[in-house]
């Protein structure tokens, strides 16, 4: 089938979805969102609004559908993913030192180059490679001060490597290690089974990247998921098996840790404030359960 859908002016693209039943309250700032944001990334958030369509092909808005209503769930998804990002700085920026520390002091600051320590061979291999292309690509002062002083050990030390490592590569680092005592050890300050760590750190990675390249995250439904942690109890008691690849799970896990890395943050009460402030945002798309605020794990935000 070739593609034969024409492209259309700003003006044409109103005159659309006013037909299709949507209402445009304010005709400049319709004009406005469409020019600086555009149609097709703003269609993401009416979807909600839309119904079944009379003709094939066709799409309806459902009655009361209003273009601002969409631009409110943009704009909550913006402040969301900013909001999401912020903590996911802070997991990664321990993580790494979490890594790093546990393996400098047992294995030597250079000990994590070592392929025994590996169990998959070619995990470690392809993470080595990228690794170095890391460092060789980094123009950050300790790493050319590394390079310019020292030739032995070509590589710089783990505190050094990590601070260069994307959190998708220290998640692939962290899980071939082949001693369960060292996963474990290094998920012990975060009191995760290192199962849950590994698999969280793989996710975040993922959330990260739809963040960093703003994708929709409100109602998204992932691929990469987390295994979901079955202590402390108030975590446990927190997550939604029904809704696995809802943000839900995520968020609740997201508040426990920044409560350990960060203990003084309001992360939590801040993100209650903004789903609060946004009812369109339909806290049932994100996979949260309907009695979410009486939990233990988010009745201490409040």
């Amino acid at each position: 089938m070739k593609f034969a859908k024409p492209a259309l002016s700003i003006a044409d693209q109103i005159a659309l979805i006013e037909r299709r039943g949507m209402a445009v309250p304010d005709r400049a700032r319709a004009e406005h969102y469409l020019r600086h944001i555009s149609y097709y990334r703003l269609r993401a958030y009416w979807l909600p609004f839309e119904t079944a369509a009379e003709a094939d092909g066709d799409h309806a808005f459902r009655n009361g559908a209003s273009f601002d209503d969409a631009v409110a769930l943009y704009v909550f998804d913006r402040q969301l993913r900013l909001h999401v990002m912020d903590a996911v700085e802070r997991i990664e920026v321990s993580l790494r030192g979490a890594w790093a520390h546990h393996l400098a002091v047992k294995y030597e600051p250079h000990g994590y180059i070592d392929g025994t320590l590996y169990g998959r061979q070619d995990h470690y291999a392809k993470a080595l490679a990228s690794l170095i292309s890391e460092i060789e690509r980094s123009r950050d002062t300790f790493i050319e001060h590394y390079r310019a002083k020292y030739d032995d050990p070509e590589l710089p030390p783990i505190w050094m490597a990590a601070e260069v490592m994307s959190l998708g590569q220290l998640s692939k680092w962290l899980g071939n290690l082949k001693l369960r005592a060292d996963r474990q050890a290094i998920a012990k300050p975060y009191g995760l089974d290192e199962k849950v760590l590994i698999s969280l750190a793989h996710h975040l990675a993922h959330v990260r990247n739809i963040c960093a390249h703003h994708g929709r995250l409100w109602n998204k439904q992932f691929t990469v998921t987390m295994k979901l942690p079955q202590s402390p109890g108030a975590l446990k008691l927190a997550m939604n098996a029904g809704a696995s690849r809802r943000l839900y799970n995520t968020l609740a896990t997201i508040g426990y840790l920044i409560g350990i890395i960060a203990p003084g943050s309001d992360w939590r009460r801040k993100l209650i404030t903004l789903i609060d402030e946004t009812p369109l945002a339909d806290t049932a798309a994100m996979g949260f359960p309907a009695n979410w605020q009486q939990m233990p794990a988010w009745r201490v935000a409040a």
